[in-house]
Parts: C-alpha cells; sequence; structure tokens
C-alpha cells in the first residue's frame, strides 16, 4: 500500500543546522521501517533532498554513502536511475534486548502516558475529519497485520496503523509525535524475545477503532484506542519483567 504524500512530507523535512549526515541516515532508515518509504521506491533527486533536509549536497551525498554501504539503497545511473530503496532496515534482537535492559518499566507507562495523550486526541480528530474513502483505508491497514507472517512485518503494520490514524486527523504535529512514538516502540511490542504478542488480537482492536471512526462515535473510538494502548503497555512491563527473571518464567512452567 504506497504511503501518502503527508508521510513523504514528514520524512524529507528540513532538518536543524546541528544535524548532519547521520541524522539523515536515521530519518531515512527509520521512515522505511515503519513503512513510510517503501523498498522500490526512488528517492528524491539529490538537489532536491538537499534542499528539503536543508543541508550542503556533500552532507547528503554522505549520508547516501552510508546508505548504500549499509546496504539499504542503491545508486543506478541512466536515463532512468537515481537513487532507490532496495532493503528494509530491521531493528536485530540484540538491539531491542538493550533497549528492555535500559528502559525502567517507570519510563515505558510514561511513553504509554504520552501516546494515551496523543491517541485520544487522534482519534476524535479522525472522527470529524475522515473521509470515507480515508476510513476504509484504514479498514485495510488493520486487516494488513493478520496477513503478515513475520515479527517485522507485523510491527510495521502496527506502526502503519496508528500512523494513518494521525494522517486522518489532519495535524501534522500530531502525527510528528506518532510517527515518533512508534519509531521508539513498535519493535519492541514485536520483537520474539520473550513474550509472544498475539496478531489477531491486536488486528481485532485496530479493526474496533476503525469502525468506530466510520461511525463518527468520538467518544467510543477514544475509550478503544485507550484500551488498546493500555495493552501494548502492558505487554511492553510483562517482556521487560519476563527478560529481567527468566528463572521465576521457567519454574512456573
Amino acid at each position: 500500500m504506497a504511503p501518502t504524500p503527508a508521510f513523504q512530507a514528514h520524512v524529507y523535512r528540513s532538518l536543524p543546522e546541528t544535524e548532519r549526515s547521520e541524522a539523515i541516515v536515521n530519518r531515512i532508515s527509520k521512515a522505511i521501517s515503519l513503512g513510510l518509504l517503501k523498498v522500490g521506491e526512488r528517492l528524491p533527486s539529490e538537489t532536491a533532498l538537499s534542499e528539503m533536509f536543508g543541508v550542503a549536497p556533500s552532507t547528503l551525498r554522505e549520508a547516501l554513502s552510508d546508505l548504500r554501504q549499509q546496504g539499504i539503497v542503491a545508486t543506478r545511473r541512466g536515463r532512468s536511475g537515481g537513487t532507490f530503496i532496495v532493503k528494509q532496515p530491521f531493528t536485530s534482537t540484540e538491539a531491542m534486548r538493550k533497549w528492555f535492559q535500559e528502559t525502567s518499566i517507570a519510563e515505558i507507562r510514561d511513553l504509554g502516558d504520552e501516546h494515551a495523550a496523543i491517541a485520544a486526541a487522534t482519534v476524535r480528530l479522525a472522527c470529524e475529519r475522515a473521509e470515507p474513502h480515508e476510513v476504509g483505508r484504514l479498514l485495510d491497514l488493520a486487516r494488513a497485520l493478520v496477513m503478515s507472517d513475520t515479527s517485522d512485518a507485523r510491527a510495521h503494520a502496527d506502526s502503519r496503523f496508528h500512523i494513518e490514524l494521525a494522517v486522518l486527523a489532519q495535524s501534522p504535529r500530531l502525527m510528528n509525535a506518532e510517527i515518533r512514538l512508534q519509531a521508539e516502540t513498535v519493535q519492541a511490542l514485536w520483537v520474539p524475545l520473550s513474550l509472544t504478542r498475539d496478531p489477531e488480537r491486536v488486528a481485532a482492536e485496530h479493526l474496533a477503532v476503525a469502525r468506530a471512526i466510520a461511525d463518527a462515535a468520538p467518544e467510543e473510538a477514544q475509550r478503544l484506542i485507550l484500551e488498546h494502548i493500555r495493552h501494548d503497555i502492558h505487554h511492553l512491563v510483562d517482556a521487560k519483567l519476563t527478560l529481567a527473571y527468566p528463572t521465576n518464567q521457567e519454574e512456573s512452567r
């Protein structure tokens, strides 16, 4: 499913002066991981990217060189050439294990508080502003999760649903916040380190939210999205505890 122009406007927005090529690499990599940019897609020209990111051409070329070395993009010459996305970067299991070790339960709960605040506003605005064809797209994204057969694909489908909610709210600030939250948490929700998450249950929760938006029922949509985020945070806390105390889990079996 092709990303919307709003996603691309977020990905290619101007960078602060203090950020350099590493920030471009990080932003493009995260955008691909979240499905905002797709494998096979051609990036804008180097001149256009330099202008959009607000960096010198040499800084942009350094970033693209790093992405090529990582095998994420490839540059082809000729009339139909350009720089194309050729691989989706995945977060390693060890990186996720480190995230759980370094992120406290209080921090996980705080992430949930922030996500709840963002999502509550997002779904209410989506109920007011979404067009019928946009809700249809949201329903398709909700169903996509159960058709995904790997943890990375499920993380991708999960994040795309939440980001699409923010798109329907028509608020760039809410969308930026949602993308940041998804980049921080979605891989941790699906990484197969300890507890297994049920994709059918998550998809059912997504569908319920989408149907409430289709019915223009903001109170119900808000209740459902807050319950969904509460389940997400409980899963992260339980996963952290299971990783921290594996012997207790083994003894209880």
